[in-house]
């Protein structure tokens, strides 16, 4: 049987459409297109069963099989909506308004049944941040973020809840993925001058002294968690708004991992600066890392937070994994010029590079073979539109906006795990189209100030970058790995210090001989004269401990060895 063809769905200022990816990139016909210029939100089922959308009237949800309405949600104020994980409930969520008859505000998560919109329970969420229900993998446990505590209800039933984690402060959690022992990780924020902990539960022991693991950490306005699929491993990013050093106008953040076995750890980067992404690979044996500031290095780690592979440094601040987990795109967006970078993970190969500049969003094919750029408004307004490209870097189709026209969103339909076979990487670009050909310019020369121009230029622009490369031990080392490399320098140092020095009656002593110290009658020669002579006398003392075998630090060595320096200026001094 052959694959299906992953649906491209696409929202804007012209409505919702939905149309069909490579190779025929037709209209679905029998998609109910809306045209309503108020079309907020729109969303495939994790699965691809069904497809919803709101546009200020009420929410819509389709059946994918047939593209037919089978529920219509009259509640014109919604403004989000999230589908469980097997796509048997949908939630709504709208601003609360209190009434006469309703002092506290009104109930404003709604879960409802995708099959026919039917209304299963209603709750009161104020924030509409961390809104969201969440369901394990199986969809028998559901967590809700009620003020400072979260309430678990299992089997659906959200007459009553049973089981409250309220034993600290919740600002966020996450239940993992998969199915039971379900685990649930909890951001506590602690109060000023405590820390605060990331805690991993299993359901249902809720109690501090349960957690299979905790993390603390300082330093945190937010927490971002991403599970690893299986849902035994997590990692937890810690983030400012400001850089209290100043270093960053990102603010700072630290990555934290953790584990149902209990391990924990603080993933350490080997560059200074912010982390622009996060990303766990699908075949859950690793992760990347985009860190420090431009050119950023992208990093891949094991389960045991060691670098395996340093993509090296370039202009970029983005991770995406296609499904298949086999390929790593790499890109720069946002305020960088649109570079993109296609990896082949099992190999650690360079696919394919290319650019899309003014990108506002991506995502791959459920195919693992093509993926969708776009440029949105409100982020952009001009050149809005969107191209998808084949995983060798070609372009094989573009779908621009006329200048009338905004695009929002562009979304690829969703399918079960496992539905697209795994294909060999090919290398070979496949044949594809040109972009713009008309719009075409000449290169620019570099930009160039006044007083620069004119005059050769010594320095390369890509001198900061990084190739590429496997991780040696000295280019990630432990603590263990620095303190004997601290020994073996403070060894060598010593040896060095003691060939350029002789040895009477066991005693070792300077090949310079002493110098008689005089004062002169010039006050300023004479604070000269006692600071030298108070290095020297420092430098008799730790020549002392040295010979009573004390080990000296690296810094202090140093110091030893500058006394003939010093020596030669007391005497020059003392003339």
């Amino acid at each position: 049987m052959a694959s299906p063809i992953p649906c491209v769905a696409v929202r804007g200022s012209t409505g919702i459409n939905v149309a069909h990816g490579p190779p025929s990139y037709e209209s679905v016909k029998t998609f109910p297109k809306d045209d309503s210029r108020t079309c907020k939100a729109m969303l495939f089922s994790p699965d691809g069963q069904y497809f919803a959308w709101i546009n200020a009237v009420s929410v819509k949800i389709v059946l994918c099989e047939t593209w037919k309405i089978v529920a219509e949600i009259s509640r014109p104020k919604i403004c989000s909506i999230q589908f469980s994980p097997r796509s048997t409930y949908l939630a709504t969520w709208e601003p609360s308004f209190v009434t006469q008859t309703n002092s506290q505000g009104t109930q404003n998560l709604h879960i409802w049944k995708s099959e026919n919109g039917e209304l299963v329970h209603s709750f009161m969420q104020k924030k509409q941040i961390n809104w969201e229900p969440q369901w394990s993998s199986d969809e028998k446990l559901c967590g809700l973020l009620n003020g400072a505590n979260v309430l678990l209800y299992e089997d659906n039933n959200f007459d009553r809840y049973v089981h409250k984690i309220s034993v600290a402060k919740v600002a966020k959690f996450s239940i993992a993925p998969g199915n039971a022992p379900y685990h649930i990780l909890c951001y506590m924020p602690g109060k000023p001058g405590q820390p605060s902990f990331g805690r991993l539960f299993q359901y249902p022991k809720f109690e501090i002294g349960e957690a299979l693991a905790s993390k603390s950490f300082f330093q945190a306005d937010r927490v971002d968690i991403y599970w690893h699929q299986r849902g035994t491993n997590a990692l937890l990013m810690a983030s400012t708004e400001v850089d209290k050093s100043g270093a960053s106008y990102y603010g700072k953040q630290t990555l934290h991992y953790l584990s149902t076995k209990g391990d924990t750890a603080m993933v350490t980067l080997s560059k200074e600066g912010p982390i622009h992404a996060v990303e766990w690979s699908p075949k859950n044996t690793e992760f990347c890392v985009i860190y420090g500031f431009m050119p950023a290095k992208a990093t891949l780690f094991n389960l045991k937070c060691e670098a395996i592979f340093e993509f090296g440094t370039l202009h970029r601040n983005s991770i995406y994994y296609n499904p298949h987990g086999n390929i790593l795109l790499l890109a720069g967006f946002g305020n960088l010029r649109g570079g993109i970078e296609l990896w082949d993970i099992a190999n650690k190969k360079l696919i394919a590079k290319t650019d899309a500049p003014d990108t506002t969003l991506l995502q791959w094919s459920p195919d693992g073979e093509h993926f969708v750029t776009a440029t949105t408004a409100p982020r952009l307004r001009m050149g809005n539109g969107f191209k998808i490209w084949h995983y060798t870097g070609s372009l094989v189709y573009q779908r621009p906006w006329n200048n009338q026209e905004e695009l929002w969103e562009v979304i690829w339909q969703n399918f079960p795990l496992n539905t697209f076979p795994l294909k060999p990487i090919n290398y070979k670009a496949v044949e594809g189209i040109v972009s713009n050909p008309s719009q075409s310019q000449a290169p620019k020369e570099a930009y160039r100030p006044p007083c620069a121009r004119g005059q050769n230029i010594t320095f390369k622009l890509h001198d900061d970058i990084e190739p590429p490369s496997k991780p040696t031990v000295e280019s990630n080392p432990s603590k263990a790995a620095l303190k004997m490399k601290k020994n073996r320098e403070a060894k060598k140092a010593k040896k060095e210090l003691e060939s350029n020095s002789t040895t009477v009656n066991g005693q070792v002593t300077s090949t310079m001989t002493s110098i008689k110290m005089e004062l002169t009658d010039d006050p300023e020669k004479n604070k000269k004269i006692k600071k030298v002579k108070s290095k020297l006398d420092q430098i008799s003392k730790l020549k002392e401990q040295l010979k009573l075998g004390k080990q000296l630090e690296i810094n202090q060595l140093d110091k030893i060895k500058k006394e003939d320096e010093l020596l030669k200026e007391l005497e020059e001094l003392t003339l």
